[in-house]
């Protein structure tokens, strides 16, 4: 059983920052990385960021490049996201994910998920 949990989520302004933290937990299994999707209401839940353990690569979507930054820990599991310059369509749910593989864009090479946080962006 493998648990994966995210935290961080909350209202902010337009030109705010979150950081988002997430760990997976439980039984020990093989990960490509981590990555952090969204989903906003009415909308298809869309790649945000990733990082690939082997050689620490990070990849972005590009409405966040400069913006979002993920960062994580292999031993520990863990990834984060650091979202500056928040604007109002930042508004989602947001989703950590594990394991993955080299299409680490498609949410369909992930097998564990967490149940998402809420990050709201007022203007």
């Amino acid at each position: 059983q493998v648990q994966v949990a995210e935290s961080g989520g909350g209202l902010v302004q337009a030109g705010g920052s979150l950081r988002l933290s997430c760990v997976a937990s439980g039984r020990t299994f093989s990960s490509y990385g981590m990555a952090w999707f969204r989903q906003a209401p009415g909308k298809e839940r869309g790649f945000v960021a990733a990082i690939v353990w082997n050689g620490g690569s990070t990849y972005y979507v590009d409405s966040v490049k400069g913006r979002f930054t993920i960062s994580g820990d292999k031993v520990k599991r863990s990834v984060y996201l650091q979202m500056n310059s928040l604007k109002p369509e930042d508004t989602a749910v947001y989703y950590c994910a594990t394991q993955g593989g080299s299409d680490y864009w498609r949410a369909s090479s992930y097998n564990f998920w967490g149940q998402g946080t809420q990050v709201t962006v007022s203007s």
